[in-house]
C-alpha cells in the first residue's frame, strides 16, 4: 500500500494555489488541410484561473449568460419589456401616420 508523503500533497496544493491565483493561459491552433488547401481551422484558448482572478482581468461572461445565471434573466426581462414598449410606440406612430395619409387623401378628392 503506497504511503502519501505530506510534502508531496503540500506541493500539489501549492502549485494549484499558484495556478488559480496567477492564472494560466493555454493557446493553440489546429489546421486541417489537403494538398496545401486549408479546410478547417480550430482555435483553442483555455484560461485556468480562480473566479476572482478571472473577474479581475475582465472575464465575467458567465454572469450575463442566461443559461448560467439567474441574474442574467433579469436583464433579459428588462430588455424584453423595453422592446415591447418600443413596439407599442412604433405601432402608435404608424397608426398616426396612416391616419394622416388617409385624411389627406380625403381632402384632395
Amino acid at each position: 500500500m503506497p504511503v502519501e508523503s505530506p510534502m508531496q500533497s503540500n506541493t500539489i496544493v501549492d502549485v494549484l494555489d499558484k495556478i488559480l491565483d496567477k492564472g494560466v493561459v493555454i493557446a493553440g491552433d489546429i489546421s486541417v488541410g489537403i494538398a496545401d488547401v486549408e479546410l478547417l481551422t480550430i482555435k483553442i484558448r483555455l484560461i485556468v484561473a480562480s473566479v476572482d482572478k478571472a473577474k479581475e482581468i475582465g472575464m465575467d461572461w458567465w454572469e450575463t449568460d442566461p443559461y448560467l445565471s439567474s441574474k442574467a434573466n433579469d436583464g433579459n426581462r428588462a430588455l424584453e419589456e423595453e422592446n415591447k414598449q418600443l413596439k407599442e410606440r412604433l405601432n402608435q406612430l404608424e397608426e398616426k401616420i396612416n391616419a394622416g395619409i388617409n385624411t389627406n387623401k380625403g381632402s384632395v378628392d
